[in-house]
């Protein structure tokens, strides 16, 4: 065990880790669909080592598929019969997209039963698609967490993060098809980055989902997590290589000791949790929660101004991350835009038992805007 530890540290950069160049020779057990590929696209800021899985959740489809963009591991959920919006492959070209970018940790199975509500509230005929953060998914046996990339940079970190769902935009969504983005807590600052990066994407709406857009650290949750994602952070290292020994039932007896205290826990959410018993998984996610620490300071004012009529905002009344003093400052420096507060009870983290719940509210939002 020693010496494994050694070679963790050896390959560490820059606080985030960094796995070897990729290579395989099968694919895993379970892969019902697509296969293996492997590519490099010349100049391009996605190089692509694709799996597919496809299941059928109520009959109708769905798409797990891992891929390489901006040279992390990224895992993308896809509900509806779309698996490539740049071929048509028999199936009518959708004029929408709705995506979702995650909160951190950036695993996209927490949002599976939020994504599915969305796709049959909006009778399947958009697809609906959420992209993990680079590094947060646990890729499959035989994929390495990072690839070599011409252009590598810290895409683990948060700018990184940024440039990595443009890079994921540009390679895997055609220019002129419509989006509905939804971000939830760091996902919205996400957006409002790739709103002031890339002016011509065609953003219909971007949905705030308690939105850790401003000063973090501050908040009450962030005076207690600042110290120990930015400097504590390496003791946990240990415990989580010990942890990611556990078998697969005892991991997830684990996760749900730790969410007991959650009367109606969804499932979806025990099984994304267990990405986080792999250490890089969680060492990353980590990496990335200490830059927003100390880079997510005051409110983007300039482009919540340009893009107000297309932006809802949804703040949590006993958030942590952004407490109700921040829905009121947004209030009053913008009285004319959809800022709301929540007076349902829903925590922070609303895809552990309220996924329906924020589903049914986006959706009659989007219509009242007679956008879907």
């Amino acid at each position: 065990m020693r010496a494994q530890l050694s070679r963790l540290a050896e390959r560490w950069r820059g606080g985030a880790y960094y796995s070897s160049v990729c290579s395989w020779t099968s694919a895993p057990k379970g892969c019902a669909a697509g296969g293996w590929g492997a590519g490099r696209k010349c100049g391009s800021r996605s190089v692509r080592a694709t799996i597919h899985r496809t299941m059928s959740e109520d009959h109708f489809p769905v798409h797990d598929e891992f891929i390489y963009c901006s040279g992390g591991a990224t895992e993308v959920l896809k509900f509806g019969p779309w698996k490539d919006l740049q071929k048509s492959n028999g199936e009518s070209k959708p004029k929408l997209l709705i995506l979702i970018i995650p909160g951190n940790p950036g695993v996209v199975g927490f949002y599976r039963t939020f994504m599915q509500s969305l796709y049959c509230s909006l009778d399947q005929r958009y697809p609906v698609w959420a992209i993990s953060h680079a590094g947060h998914c646990s890729p499959p046996r035989g994929m390495d967490m990072t690839q070599e990339y011409d252009q590598m940079e810290d895409v683990f970190g948060l700018n990184g993060q940024i440039e990595h769902k443009l890079s994921f935009m540009k390679e895997h969504v055609p220019a002129d098809i419509k989006l509905i983005l939804i971000g939830h807590s760091i996902g919205c600052y996400i957006i409002l980055e790739m709103m002031k990066r890339a002016a011509d994407l065609k953003v219909l709406q971007s949905i705030m989902l308690f939105p850790t857009i401003e000063r973090m650290a501050q908040s009450p949750q962030g005076k207690i997590m600042t110290p120990l994602l930015c400097s504590l952070r390496y003791v946990f290292y240990m415990p989580l290589y010990l942890l990611s020994f556990l078998p697969e039932n005892l991991k997830t007896s684990l996760v749900r000791f730790v969410l007991r205290g959650i009367k109606s826990v969804d499932e979806a959410s025990v099984e994304a949790c267990l990405n986080l018993f792999r250490m890089d998984c969680a060492a990353n996610a980590m990496y990335m929660g200490s830059q927003e620490m100390v880079k997510v300071l005051e409110r983007d004012n300039n482009t919540i101004k340009r893009n107000l009529q297309k932006l809802i905002f949804y703040y949590g009344a006993t958030d942590n991350w952004c407490p109700v003093q921040y829905y009121e400052e947004m209030k009053k420096a913008f009285p004319e835009g959809s800022i709301l507060l929540c007076e349902k009870g829903i925590r922070h983290a609303f895809v552990l038992d309220s996924s329906n719940e924020v589903a049914t509210m986006t959706i009659d939002w989007l219509k009242k805007r007679s956008l879907c």
